[in-house]
């Protein structure tokens, strides 16, 4: 199935407000760090990332020990300047409250306008922000916020293709994030209206392949969790990744037994590719049809843009896609101060 992203991101899926709109994300203060305040959707809970330390580590790279050279030799230090966000292509728009926070962490006097919110579609062409305020401070911050941003966009905007297409079934990223991103990863997905997975080690028991295997079976695994959970008075979702329909129907007839912690089955590669792009999803229905609706369900392997349509309509609650965010192509944005120059040469390079 051939998704054009175009069809999908059609302006009409989004409720777009014509005024400016102030987009002030620091209202509030959560055990984070992060501040809150009017984001359109909010960051992912998490109980050690820091997302302004994350800020303060992406500007520091790229400042170093001597900071914008060449900002320094070119530009007066007193200057003054508007800057516009320009989307080079079409999608949707994510990292508007991140980029908040940037500026903010820069220079608190800076003054930033948005046309649109994170999530809305946007259009190659359109200024769709403006920050104004002291020149140096704006070129500083600018290609810290555009990697955020692109990244976001990026996977705000094929989690949106994704999580339309996969209808009824809810699609869900995985822990295949950037190293030192996972947060911020995880937020665009939010962003784009998709759900998140666990976001790390620490917050659901998800039994794979290698714990199987080093505990001796599946139903091994599945106990042990039991004991665990029981003796440590803990409270958290579990899952257990299953492979066949063999190992589905030694879970089934475990738990048919036995009281169990477990909430999900995951049906890893039950998808099977075919040629010319199509697949055989004859096994995961077998499995769904086996689980019958005793058990959330999450389906695993071979997901893609052209694949995700047919796995949806299997009745599985889940499909997971590490491509959300391990894979993603950034959205092309740009941040100028002189925007019809900027869209002069878009139109000569058709980007803009």
């Amino acid at each position: 199935m051939n998704i054009s992203v175009t069809r999908l991101l059609s302006p009409q899926l989004y409720a777009i407000q014509r005024s400016v709109v102030k987009m002030s994300a620091f209202a509030t203060e959560t055990a984070g760090g992060v501040s809150h305040g009017s984001m359109a959707i909010k960051p992912p809970s998490h109980p050690t990332y820091d997302l302004k330390a994350v800020i303060k580590l992406a500007l520091a790279e790229d400042a170093g020990h001597t900071g914008d050279v060449t900002c320094l030799a070119t530009i007066p230090f007193d200057m003054e300047v508007e800057a516009y966000f320009l989307a080079k292509e079409d999608g949707i728009v994510a990292g508007i409250a991140l980029a908040d926070m940037i500026f903010e962490q820069v220079d608190p006097s800076l003054k930033v306008e948005w046309m649109r919110k994170d999530g809305d579609y946007v259009h190659k062409g359109l200024k769709f922000g403006k920050v104004s305020g002291n020149a140096h401070k704006i070129v500083v911050s600018e290609r810290v916020v555009l990697n955020f941003m692109q990244r976001m966009s990026g996977i705000a905007t094929l989690t949106k293709l994704m999580a339309d297409a996969a209808y009824p079934a809810r699609i869900l990223e995985t822990r295949k994030t950037a190293p030192g991103l996972r947060l911020v990863d995880k937020w665009a997905v939010l962003i784009g209206g998709g759900r998140n997975h666990r976001m790390g080690l620490f917050d659901m028991v998800m039994i794979k392949d290698n714990h199987i295997s080093a505990a001796g079976g599946i139903v091994n695994a599945i106990k042990s969790v039991d004991e665990y959970l029981n003796q440590k008075n803990l409270e958290m979702d579990v899952e257990v990744e299953t492979r066949t329909l063999e190992e589905v129907k030694e879970v089934l007839e475990y738990v048919s037994g036995s009281e169990t912690r477990l909430t999900r089955i995951m049906l890893d590669n039950m998808v099977v590719p075919l040629e010319k792009g199509d697949i055989d999803v004859t096994m995961l229905k077998d499995a769904v049809e086996l689980i019958n609706g005793k058990f959330e369900t999450e389906a695993s392997g071979n997901v893609t843009i052209e694949t995700v349509h047919k796995i949806g309509q299997c009745g599985v609650t889940f499909i997971s896609s590490g491509a959300l965010t391990h894979s993603v192509k950034a959205l092309d944005i740009s941040l100028k101060i002189d925007t019809e120059l900027a869209l002069e040469v878009g139109r000569r390079t058709k980007r803009a």
